[in-house]
């Protein structure tokens, strides 16, 4: 399969904290770290077996419900959307992990039984024992907006990005990781950014037969992927916006993820303003949305590092100030205000 020629992603051993903040992190790549929780009590119990690893997640979980979804056999674990995207080409319902766990190890060991998985599983209210277990010394964990556990048969999750910046610990089972830059996106054939599974929008390839037809430009993105190929143990970092598609290479797998956000409390997802920006830009004659690109150049992206306001006392920059708790109240009240009457 053209994967197996891909680039790797680079790899790094004895990674520690000083040395993922001041080397690994701002390069803003995908790193592969080898072998940096092999020392986890969830990866031994997976060394035992598959029924050691759920076992020792029951015994440490609630009963709190989490969605398991249910591919058909001949889906082949890739879990998407139907061709005409009006739903899902799989099954969703809501069980306890205990529930969950007994019908993955059943049919991880039957090839023609559907594909059993569960994902994004809020450790911290589901089994929180298991975080406080298996500790990841690269973050101060006051920085962790989240952390997800992954479990099922062998699965295909479809290539998308996520906003925080992860790492993804491989607990059971062999894992690929496919990535590539967010520049790809016009190559990815994603879709509507309102349309999800689980939170992002998907490509809509099947990377393991792309249909060039109605895909041609997969092979542009093709020609810009990395992989990681990860054993339990492993952790690979992945910067925000990353396109990344995950296959799980063995018929049982399992992993945790860490999310964060190097960002100020205040700020939220920026799909917020792409979507106002449908009222605001997108069918505008086209000159007159290029003379907009400027201004967000100018006051938003900054490319030459200027800052826009220096001419201005600071206490006349009024929308515009630092976000004081007080300024923030204010400039969400002043949106939802012209929000509701139009052009301000």
């Amino acid at each position: 399969m053209w994967l197996d020629d891909a680039p790797r992603v680079a790899v790094y051993e004895g990674v520690d904290r000083q040395r993922f903040e001041t080397e690994i992190q701002p390069r803003q790549r995908p790193a592969l770290l080898r072998g940096l929780i092999g020392s986890w009590p969830a990866v031994a119990a997976a060394g035992r077996s598959p029924q050691a690893l759920c076992d020792y997640f029951i015994a440490r979980s609630t009963a709190h419900k989490v969605m398991l979804q249910t591919a058909r056999p001949d889906l082949a674990g890739r879990f998407s959307f139907t061709d005409d995207l009006r739903t899902v080409n799989h099954q969703q319902r809501h069980l306890s992990f205990g529930e969950i766990a007994p019908l993955i190890l059943r049919d991880s060991a039957d090839d023609g039984a559907p594909t059993q998985y569960a994902g994004g599983i809020p450790v911290d209210l589901v089994m929180p024992k298991v975080l406080a277990e298996n500790r990841l010394d690269l973050l101060d964990i006051q920085r962790v907006s989240q952390v997800s556990l992954w479990i099922g048969n062998r699965t295909r999750t479809a290539a998308h990005w996520d906003l925080p910046q992860n790492l993804a610990c491989v607990i059971a089972g062999r894992r690929r990781f496919t990535l590539f830059p967010i520049d790809q996106i016009g190559n990815l054939y994603i879709t509507p950014l309102d349309m999800t599974i689980a939170g992002q929008p998907t490509s809509l390839v099947d990377f393991f037969d792309p249909d060039f037809e109605r895909f041609p430009r997969f092979r542009n993105a093709m020609a810009a992927a990395e992989v990681a190929d990860m054993v339990p143990g492993d952790v690979l970092y992945m910067p925000s916006l990353w396109f990344h598609h995950v296959e799980s290479l063995d018929s049982f797998g399992a992993m945790i993820n860490f999310w964060w956000r190097d960002a100020a409390p205040y700020m939220t997802t920026p799909l917020l303003t792409l979507f106002h920006s449908l009222l605001t830009l997108r069918d505008m004659p086209l000159e007159e949305r290029l003379r907009w690109r400027t201004l967000f150049d100018h006051y938003i992206f900054r490319p030459d590092g200027e800052a826009p306001l220096d001419h201005i006392p600071p206490a006349a920059h009024g929308l515009f100030s630092p976000m004081t708790p007080r300024n923030e109240q204010h400039l969400k009240a002043w949106l939802l205000q012209h929000l509701g009457r139009g052009t301000p």
